[in-house]
């Protein structure tokens, strides 16, 4: 045996053993997400019934608030646990807000994923995206408001859930 057929042979045999530790993987994925699906589906039906909110979105935003909703007096408080509350970054005569930094960092990601889904498929946010493009606000800026209003129409839906789960 030359060394290229060993070579050759090594690098077959590594590559089977990639692709059936490939497909192992993607069954465990799709069993996991079979779960996650009816354990959101359970206890946030409601949630999963809103545009872009898929059981992995649904999920994270209920970790997010956690197991007492009640510390959450108002949806000002959710969104600055998740990161998407205004923050003012005025200078001089400008006057703008930027993006949060802070919060967690998993539910801002989730709204994010929520306000992209709306801005590509959904016309109202599509048509709001325009109106907002044509006074001059960066597409950060747009998905900055889009992810406050987004928390403000999920809160009570989030907090309705938790309470049937208590």
């Amino acid at each position: 045996m030359n060394s290229d057929s060993i070579l050759e042979e090594t690098l077959i045999s590594m590559l089977n053993l990639l692709a059936k530790r490939w497909e192992m993987l993607s069954h465990e994925l799709k069993i996991i997400d079979k779960r996650l699906k009816a354990l959101t589906s359970s206890a946030a039906s409601t949630l999963l019934e809103q545009y872009g909110v898929g059981s992995y979105v649904a999920a994270t935003l209920l970790v997010a608030a956690g197991d007492n909703p009640e510390r959450l007096k108002k949806e000002s408080s959710f969104a600055a646990l998740c990161g998407v509350s205004p923050l003012d970054a005025s200078s001089g005569k400008k006057q703008r807000h930027r993006l949060n930094r802070g919060g967690a960092r998993d539910a801002n990601n989730a709204l994010w994923t929520v306000a992209l889904i709306r801005m590509r498929n959904d016309s109202r946010t599509r048509k709001y995206v325009e109106k907002r493009s044509s006074e001059g606000k960066s597409n950060k800026e747009i998905q900055r408001c889009l992810k406050r209003y987004i928390v403000r129409e999920l809160y009570p839906i989030i907090v309705f859930d938790l309470s049937k789960l208590s």
